[in-house]
């Protein structure tokens, strides 16, 4: 086999995280993977996108939480232009809502930052082969709050403010709505995270996903 067969039929990973010790890790455990190459990196879902459009990636690894533009955006950017596009989530943050829209806007597989480098190596070969990948503890999120209401997005945005210590009627002006709805919206988040209280819905929220730190 030629050097340009056999680069053709490299896995050409794009590896697309703002921590650089984390990036530097996966490059290595890519660099001694024969039927692997580096495809390029990226510090932020932006990159991420401009990236995966010039470099045509066979996979990209795709953390959520970066600066400038998430890794939800990318995904939802990047599956929006190249639907058939191979991304694996790999990041720190857990929480069945954050890992549905994740799948939802085109994820093919979930990992954690805990897995070794040789789960994260087989993953990528296994999406290769159009297989999902979850890491244990994902599977566990999802299955406990299985059949379970998600929260709208205007029950986030009420919610967000709510964890920035803000009142119903500051709420109501921000979101330009009634107090009523306010308190109409708070009453249906109580309700879908089985919350005790404001303070244990926002608690919960960050927990599940539904909010970022």
């Amino acid at each position: 086999m030629s050097d340009a067969d056999n680069a053709g039929s490299l896995i050409r990973v794009l590896i697309t995280d703002d921590h650089p010790v984390m990036r530097h890790g996966l490059r290595a455990a890519i660099s001694t993977q024969a039927d692997m190459a580096l495809a390029g990196e990226a510090a932020n879902g932006r990159e991420a996108i401009e990236k995966f459009r010039e470099l045509r990636p066979s996979v990209a690894l795709m953390d959520v939480q970066m600066p400038d533009v998430d890794g939800l955006e990318a995904i939802s950017a990047i599956r929006g232009e190249f639907p058939d596009a191979n991304i694996i989530v790999l990041t720190s943050y857990p929480g069945d809502a954050r890992i549905m829209r994740a799948l939802m806007l085109g994820a093919t597989s979930y990992l954690l930052k805990s897995s070794s480098l040789d789960e994260i190596i087989r993953a990528i070969r296994a999406s290769m082969l159009g297989r999902h990948v979850m890491d244990p503890d994902v599977t566990h999120d999802l299955a406990a709050y299985a059949g379970t209401e998600l929260l709208t997005s205007k029950e986030i945005a009420v919610l967000a403010l709510v964890a920035q210590g803000h009142g119903n009627k500051m709420i109501a002006g921000e979101l330009f709505v009634s107090e009523e709805t306010v308190k109409s919206r708070m009453r249906s988040i109580l309700s879908k995270l089985n919350a005790r209280d404001r303070t244990h819905a926002v608690m919960l929220a960050i927990q599940r996903g539904f909010l970022q730190l």
